[in-house]
């Protein structure tokens, strides 16, 4: 019987791998806009983030995201990203 791999990412705020499951997409789409997907299929450069607000702080703050999806990030779309995670997630 054969044992299907269980995909790993590593979140930008811990730095810890786990279930790529478990963690929330933000990916940068091919015209620089940057949004949550949900979904984990929009094109683009994909940064992965533990769905608890400490790890998002931590990666906006150390500029972890800004690194992972190589733009310049504003307080704008920080904010927004924080909206729609309480909002989606909740």
């Amino acid at each position: 019987m054969k044992v299907k791999k269980v995909p790993q990412r590593k979140c930008v705020g811990c730095n810890e791998m786990k279930d790529k499951k478990e963690l929330i997409r933000i990916v940068r789409s091919p015209e620089g806009e940057i949004s949550l997907d949900l979904t984990g299929r929009k094109n683009g450069r994909g940064a992965y983030v533990c769905p608890n607000e400490e790890c998002i702080i931590k990666a906006v703050k150390e500029k972890r995201l800004e690194r992972a999806l190589e733009k310049a990030i504003s307080d704008e779309v920080y904010q927004k990203l924080v909206e729609d995670f309480k909002n989606g997630r909740q």
